[in-house]
């Protein structure tokens, strides 16, 4: 009855890019797949500090929102952890029940027959998809390419009294980052382009207090429109959008993945808020995580005499082979250490590779000892 879905799965097994759910990882075997940045899932500390705060209160956020904001009649958690991202960020925030349903419908409402998008050819599928989704033109640019990114506007400013540019601060797969320092400067020789950030892999390890690398920078107040999820370095669930109030209006009007999907569980929201004030002052695994990702990028190129592109915490090792990488990963896990090959369409063809995230839950011993493993792994 199925069998063009059985050819399909064929092919991709020929190809090695037939995926599954992994099982859970055995005793033992240490991580380097998941996403908690800072540590806070894998010690679980503030779990407890917030699960002792609710045991003193006297009553319970509840665990289903059961509604959508727009006809939610609960507002309080929400509208406190909305309120405590706009003062931090200095400008209205909007929550999203991920950083795929924000960037879906954000950059969908986006799209009119008046503005332009372009996007980093890098940037994540769920900015892909807004822009299919929201049916307007769009363009891309070779990644992190500022020559070919200001001829486009060169060429199009006159067209549109819109235009935005969509990047990420840190990319998932490169683990490299945008130049937004420059793109701030060219925001001031056009003054149609606006500059959308996806900070997804910034919030919590960049910055003085861990808003992401436009802090870092400098550069928050230039940022038209901004994306923070909660579900990496925060280790929670959900996401949120920084911009004007007038856009937050526009948004909550129009970007149907917030006006149609039932809202985050109250409990959740609280625990997020629980752990952004906590990670402000997180600055010694913010560093303890810069120094550890600075060690494998050096270990992984001494061992493989290849650059790798990396400027934070996750470190591709590009086989250039789906089947070299799967296999790679395969004589890894043998070793003790958990990580996921990656391959098209995730990334692009003959960028195939293994992706390393790391934490501030690791220790330098663990990164030494994953360095002798790629050594064993590659050499054989």
């Amino acid at each position: 009855m199925h069998d063009d879905y059985s050819r399909a799965l064929r092919a991709l097994q020929t190809e090695s890019r037939l995926r599954a759910i992994p099982p859970s990882m055995p005793e033992g075997m240490i991580d380097f797949t998941g996403n908690d940045y800072l540590g806070i899932a894998a010690r679980g500390e503030l779990q407890s500090s917030f699960l002792e705060h609710l045991a003193e209160q006297a009553g319970t956020p509840a665990l289903t929102s059961a509604a959508s904001r727009l006809l939610a009649v609960k507002q309080e958690e929400y509208s406190e952890l909305e309120q405590y991202l706009a003062l931090a960020y200095g400008s209205p925030a909007l929550l999203f029940n991920s950083g795929y349903h924000a960037n879906t419908g954000c950059v969908s409402a986006l799209s009119d027959a008046d503005t332009l998008i372009v996007a980093d050819k890098l940037s994540h599928a769920s900015i892909i998809d807004g822009l299919r989704l929201g049916g307007s033109r769009f363009k891309r640019f070779p990644h992190n390419d500022l020559n070919s990114l200001r001829r486009v506007l060169e060429r199009e400013a006159k067209e549109y009294s819109r235009i935005w540019v969509i990047v990420e601060s840190i990319y998932s797969m490169d683990g490299d980052s945008a130049p937004l320092s420059e793109l701030v400067e060219m925001k001031r020789e056009f003054p149609q382009m606006r500059l959308y950030v996806d900070e997804a892999h910034g919030l919590g390890v960049r910055g003085t207090t861990g808003l992401g690398l436009c802090e870092e920078l400098g550069v928050l107040s230039d940022v038209d429109l901004l994306i923070g999820t909660f579900g990496k370095a925060c280790a929670s669930i959900g996401a949120f959008a920084i911009c004007s109030e007038e856009l937050r209006s526009y948004l909550l009007n129009t970007a149907r993945s917030f006006i149609f999907s039932t809202a985050l569980p109250p409990l959740n929201v609280a625990y997020t808020l629980h752990v952004l004030k906590a990670m402000r002052s997180m600055n010694e695994e913010r560093m303890k995580l810069r120094n550890l990702s600075q060690r494998l990028k050096e270990g992984l190129e001494r061992v493989t005499g290849k650059c790798c592109p990396s400027t934070s915490q996750i470190i591709p090792w590009i086989t250039g082979d789906s089947a070299l990488a799967v296999e790679y990963a395969s004589r890894l896990r043998k070793l003790g250490f958990m990580a996921m090959p990656i391959r098209r369409p995730t990334v692009a063809a003959g960028t195939e590779r293994i992706r390393f995230s790391l934490s501030a839950a690791h220790e330098p011993a663990q990164i030494d000892s994953l360095i002798n493993a790629i050594a064993t792994t590659y050499e054989n």
